[in-house]
């Protein structure tokens, strides 16, 4: 009976520990806000935020979208607006990729699903690398739309790469070369096919700075590596 009433006592210990560091973290959270916005502003995303962490959602994402407002001198509407909107794809990204999913998975999912992308190709990509961390291609995608590819372009390069196998070492070189191929005059959408199956038949490639039918998308002006086992997306071996 003692040892049964001291493990009680023990786990109900551990448990007010748990609250009171849960609630400094709150409050610190919360001192931030007030010290960066308004009165009726920082209730409504003071909301927002603990309807996440309620949620098990990640709330610093929220807090630094909130304070990033606040720095750039945005709206208070607007600021709200983004809070509000972060939270809901941290949530539409944590339903496609599972409970068990990591904040940065879920913050990379959120940044891509807000430039396009859609919730399928999320949960794609998870069936695609069961076990292994969805951050690095959830980045590379997004950012490889940022950059002009057009998202089912970009999702199908990646959900392609992630089939093969190949790791975020691959997945990184792709988005480097990309980066430079668009810096050197490329037309992205053809940059990220030529450079993804040069990846996945694991011969380097090159692509020629051009304009022209290049500019205007098309994969005829592109030169790949001259090993000759590389070809533009579309063409035969």
């Amino acid at each position: 009976m003692s040892g049964s009433m001291t493990g009680i006592a023990r786990l109900l210990a551990l448990t007010a520990i748990a609250v009171t560091l849960a609630g400094q973290r709150a409050s610190a959270q919360d001192a931030r806000l007030v010290a960066q916005l308004d009165g009726p502003t920082q209730a409504q995303v003071s909301a927002v935020i603990e309807r996440a962490r309620a949620a098990s959602l990640p709330v610093e994402p929220l807090v630094d979208k909130a304070l990033e407002g606040a720095r750039k001198h945005a709206p208070d509407a607007r600021i709200v607006d983004a809070v509000t909107s972060l939270a809901a794809r941290l949530d539409s990204s944590r339903r496609a990729l599972g409970s068990a999913s990591t904040e940065a998975e879920l913050v990379a999912a959120a940044a891509a699903l807000q430039a396009g992308v859609g919730t399928s190709v999320l949960a794609q990509l998870r069936q695609q690398r069961a076990g292994r961390s969805l951050a690095i291609p959830l980045v590379v995608l997004g950012d490889l739309v940022t950059r002009g590819v057009p998202h089912d372009t970009a999702s199908a390069l990646i959900l392609l790469v992630a089939h093969e196998g190949l790791g975020d070492e691959t997945l990184l070189a792709i988005q480097r070369d990309v980066q430079r191929d668009v810096r050197d005059g490329a037309h992205p959408a053809t940059a990220a096919a030529i450079r993804a199956r040069g990846a996945v038949s694991g011969a380097a490639t090159r692509l020629r700075p051009t304009k022209g039918p290049l500019a205007s998308g098309s994969a005829s002006s592109a030169a790949p590596a001259s090993t000759g086992t590389t070809h533009p997306a579309g063409g035969k071996p």
